[in-house]
Formats: C-alpha cells, structure tokens, sequence
C-alpha cells in the first residue's frame, strides 16, 4: 500500500501550511483518510481524519479550530491545512487510510513540519 505524504518543511509561528496525502491503492471498498502526528517526546496523537464522502470530519482538541482536513472528488487525496500554525505543532505527520469493512489501518512514511517561534 502506497501513500505519499508532501508539503511538510520549516514554517513560522502564525504561517499558513498546506500537507497532501495520495493514495493510488484500490481498496476495493470504501476508507476513510486522516492525519496522525508525533511530536517529539509523546506518542502518536490523532489530528483529523474526514468520511468517504467528505461530508464529515473530526478533529483532535489540540487542533480544533486551527486545522481544516479535506478530501479531493477522486477520494484519493486529503489535504490537511494549518491556520495560525504553532511551534508545539512541531511533529511528525503521518498520513492514514482505515478501509471501513476490516477496519484495517494504512500508513504513510510521514512527513516533518518544523515551527519555529
């Protein structure tokens, strides 16, 4: 399974960011798509993940109100983009596919994002 993980790098305090994430698997059935961080010195933490559809997110508390994750009319692509970013973002972000029918989850090779205050 293959998931490609891009625009993660070195940002400021208040920047905007915008991450992707592309799957090009057949999973036969329907998956949702979300992000997952690890910041340094904590286990991996949920950000957001969004529906099959599109038509429903969820966010973890960290992020609420800051972060938007969307999800391209392909399916194939989320996008998870930063508003107001901060330097306790700094992480790892990992890209997530969880097929529904198994509940089995994907993973990709993340990507850094750096804040710097």
């Amino acid at each position: 399974v293959r998931l490609v993980e891009s625009g993660g790098g070195l940002v400021q305090a208040g920047d905007f960011l915008k991450l992707s994430c592309s799957t090009s698997e057949d999973y036969d059935t329907t998956y949702n798509m979300g992000w997952f961080r690890r910041i340094p010195g904590s286990e991996r933490e949920f950000v957001a993940a969004v529906s099959w559809s599109g038509g429903r997110t969820l966010y973890g508390d960290s992020v609420k109100g800051r972060f938007t994750i969307t999800r391209d009319g392909t399916k194939n692509v989320v996008y998870l983009q930063f508003n107001n970013v901060k330097p306790e973002d700094t992480g790892v972000y990992y890209c997530n596919v969880r097929v529904l029918s198994t509940d089995r989850n994907y993973w990709g090779q993340g990507t850094q994002v750096t804040v710097s205050s």
